[in-house]
């Protein structure tokens, strides 16, 4: 069953530079306990467990809470958690209602909005949550945000999702200026190896090589990327130890963490070319 929100796709005014994008039309989908989001296809864009709407559902969305293995975890509600862009909003609804932290999310599409409040049991905003509608590339160049974000979280593709719309050194920079010194972001990337390339390539010249880990591809080709503000290296039994941690304390399934989290250039040998944020709706390979 799929429930389509009123009207179709709709333009969006960028307040920073006065310029319209046409963006598309948002719809929900439901499949026995788990709950799509789509933008314009019957690809999936997000999703979320009916029954437990504050966990998260998708495997690539739990290993962007990677940054939690370098986090004390009794400061953890303490900390500044932003997401860029909203999708079924897993990630800002996890840090704010799980994780206890200040949660500020970041989102183009208005419909996105309208729908994760109405069909995604996001929250509405509060002294502790907060959603910007905005474009992100602008957005994070303001200075009330810079040195504030302890975990930033990445995931910004359209409805064809080709490539991040997102992807340039001077991007990546930006949102390294938003991170705390130990802050941490967290990069969705899929498809083909030279886009991945490309990618990592962007934010060595941010970051460093040095400062970037990543999980190896989840079997729907996401692999997920830290930039750390600050370079630290976690591996062995100090690493094994972090991801019991995580799993103990808040529910993620951390078992497999350990033995795919490898440096970014290592976790090209695992990548597939399948497209991964937008898994068929008919959830054949479902998490």
């Amino acid at each position: 069953m799929i429930r389509k929100t009123r009207g179709g796709a709709k333009s969006a005014q960028d307040k920073n530079v006065g310029s319209v994008q046409e963006l598309p039309e948002v719809s929900v989908s439901d499949d026995g306990d788990i709950r799509y989001l789509h933008l314009g296809t019957p690809w999936v864009q997000g999703s979320m467990r009916i029954r437990d709407p504050f966990d998260i559902d998708l495997e690539y969305v739990q290993r962007m809470m990677g940054w939690l293995l370098f986090a004390e975890p009794v400061e953890v509600p303490r900390m500044h958690a932003m997401q860029l862009g909203l999708g079924a909003a897993a990630i800002t609804k996890f840090c704010h209602k799980k994780l206890r932290m200040k949660t500020t999310a970041v989102e183009l599409n208005p419909q996105v909005l309208a729908v994760c409040r109405s069909w995604f049991k996001l929250p509405p905003d509060s002294s502790t949550l907060q959603v910007v509608l905005a474009d992100a590339a602008q957005e994070i160049k303001k200075p009330e945000w810079q040195g504030t974000v302890d975990a930033l979280a990445v995931d910004l593709y359209d409805h064809e999702a080709a490539a991040p719309v997102l992807d340039s050194a001077e991007f990546y920079a930006d949102c390294r200026n938003l991170l705390t010194e130990d802050g941490i972001m967290t990069v969705n990337l899929f498809g083909r190896s030279s886009s991945f390339d490309k990618s990592l390539d962007q934010m060595a010249q941010a970051f460093g090589e040095d400062a970037l880990w990543a999980f190896r591809p989840t079997r729907e080709g996401n692999t997920v990327v830290l930039a750390q503000r600050r370079p630290r290296v976690l591996q062995g039994t100090e690493l094994d130890l972090a991801c019991d941690q995580v799993q103990a304390r808040w529910d993620l399934n951390t078992t497999r963490w350990a033995k795919v989290f490898v440096p970014a250039r290592d976790a090209e040998a695992g990548r597939k070319t399948a497209r991964s944020k937008v898994v068929r709706i008919d959830r054949s390979a479902a998490e």
